[in-house]
């Protein structure tokens, strides 16, 4: 899948200087659209969590230009995913929060094709996760 890359740099750099207020927003429209998943959060430090998927995005950011590099690190965070409780159908509103939460960040500058290549990129996000998920589960069972 091609990615475009130019318009993610572009829109992360937009919310980059606003990126604790994009956490808090992420995490409000997360517990709203996603109550289920709360309980995934009893024993977090919400804080730390916050600084850790901020770090994500920015590490995310940082390698657009070398994604295949950065698979395997995406493969343990989603193994990692399945000792916390996540499931393969928080993904999807995960991405819907995370794309709507950027848009509430940018504001006016939001456009079209910034949510198109959101979506794409968590596509590819996901799906890497997801197979390290899946990994994980399979090294698990064995």
């Amino acid at each position: 899948m091609q990615l475009d890359i130019e318009t993610l740099e572009t829109t992360f750099d937009l919310v980059a200087p606003r990126g604790q207020e994009l956490m808090d927003i992420f995490y409000a429209r997360l517990f709203t659209a996603a109550p289920a998943v709360t309980p995934l959060f009893a024993n977090t430090d919400l804080k730390r969590q916050k600084a850790m998927l901020l770090s994500t995005l920015v590490l995310l950011r940082k390698s657009l230009r070398k994604l295949d590099a950065i698979l395997p690190t995406l493969h343990q965070l989603g193994a990692r995913h399945v000792a916390y409780g996540a499931k393969p159908e928080h993904y999807p509103v995960v991405g819907r929060v995370l794309i709507a939460s950027l848009a509430e960040v940018a504001g006016e500058a939001w456009r079209v094709e910034h949510e198109l290549a959101w979506a794409a990129a968590f596509e590819v996000i996901a799906h890497a996760m997801l197979t390290g998920a899946a990994e994980a589960e399979l090294a698990a069972a064995a």
